[in-house]
């Protein structure tokens, strides 16, 4: 299994990762992150909140977007340089998240490429977008 190499790429390549997130991924992700924010893990305090129900964490639909640069696009051997993120929506048990990230940048010279990353809900409404910055494999002997 190898990824694609900066000269393997191309503007407008696009690749996706989707999950329905379950209560097990949000207590699991607690556990190994150490965030128990209430507002993740307990129904009465989350019923209190702005969503009236526990949300998940963010991080994990970003996790996402790793998935997708280290399996997919550019794929195994790529390095993750830098990501921005902008959370624009909760996300809920049961809810089915879907990571896509797309070429829109390639630097050849400095050997980086620059995607476009965003998850979205079932329903389309975006919940994260931001931009990734990642160092694709080289082609190894």
């Amino acid at each position: 299994m190898r990824g694609k190499t900066i000269h393997e790429l191309e503007i407008g390549q696009r690749a996706q990762f989707s999950k329905t997130i379950s209560e097990s991924d949000v207590y699991l992700f607690a556990g190994v992150t150490g965030d128990f924010n209430p507002a993740h893990i307990n129904q009465a305090y989350a019923e209190r909140t702005a969503f009236r129900t526990r949300i998940a964490h963010g991080m994990l639909p970003a996790g996402f977007i790793s998935a997708v640069l280290g399996t997919q696009l550019p794929g195994p051997g790529a390095i993750y340089i830098q990501q921005t993120l902008n959370f624009k929506a909760p996300v809920v048990m049961g809810d089915t998240i879907t990571a896509t990230v797309e070429v829109v940048e390639i630097m050849a010279e400095k050997k980086r490429v620059r995607l476009k990353t965003v998850c979205t809900n079932q329903a389309d409404t975006v919940v994260l977008e931001g931009e990734a910055l990642v160092s694709p494999p080289r082609n190894l002997p």
